[in-house]
């Protein structure tokens, strides 16, 4: 998969595309970041991008002239979507994270100032928010989209398994983990983990996957896929709380 993102700061991400998960996948050839600084695509000598905004107000906005230019430029490799970070966009989450992975090629373009000419938006196939915060600028956004999409492209984790069994991946929180020592300061792992028992194991850690994400995340339950016996778990859970 490409990775190509439009920036004012490409060295944000030089360290991105080097280390961790991007950086093993990009090594391997699974997938490709690319920086682009918008700037590059300005026609002014000043390399102008941004302006004061049609009807007044605080702050600058992003130029339509220049980031048109750059997509149309950079489509002219190939066919790609266009992602727009944006605090009105749809909120990030696994479920968008997979569906973009499935794309061979993906252009994110990090906003800066106050927001984007609105014109700009005919031009994007998503936009995209990680969260109901403000940043300075859409890079710190780019470089979660990327992370999380790059690990759930084929063979970049070593472990097939390992993406599926993350947080979220099943619509719910990921159950407790424990390694080496079996005893730490009276604080054991529990049995059923040593017992080789695979079947209980994997009852055990999808019961403690639903009581985590009861107690932590309960919204993430109203979308979840739950069985007969997750939802009869629940109801256990629930009817041990209220006795308490």
């Amino acid at each position: 998969m490409i990775f190509d993102i439009l920036t004012l700061f490409p060295e944000y991400f030089s360290e991105h595309r080097r280390h961790g998960v991007v950086g093993r996948a990009a090594a391997k050839g699974l997938i490709e970041l690319n920086t682009h600084n918008l700037r590059d695509y300005t026609t002014d000598k000043h390399r102008t991008t941004d302006d004061t905004p049609y009807g007044g107000g605080h702050g600058m906005v992003m130029k339509v002239e220049p980031v048109v230019r750059a997509l149309e430029a950079l489509k002219e490799g190939g066919p790609a979507k266009v992602a727009l970070t944006t605090p009105q966009g749809v909120s990030f989450d696994q479920g968008l994270a997979s569906d973009l992975s499935q794309l061979p090629r993906l252009i994110i373009v990090c906003g800066r100032y106050e927001g984007y000419d609105e014109r700009i938006r005919a031009f994007a196939d998503y936009e995209i928010s990680i969260g109901d915060y403000v940043l300075s600028g859409g890079e710190a956004a780019a470089l979660v989209i990327t992370d999380a999409v790059a690990r759930l492209v084929p063979g970049v984790l070593g472990e097939p398994g390992s993406a599926e069994s993350d947080s979220f991946s099943a619509g719910l929180l990921e159950y407790p983990q424990y390694t080496r020592p079996e005893d730490f300061r009276g604080m054991r792992v529990p049995d059923v983990l040593l017992s080789g028992n695979h079947a209980e194991i994997e009852r055990w850690r999808r019961h403690e996957g639903l009581r985590r994400t009861f107690q932590r995340r309960p919204d993430l339950l109203e979308s979840a896929q739950l069985t007969e016996e997750d939802r009869a778990f629940l109801e256990s859970i629930k009817r041990a709380g209220q006795k308490t």
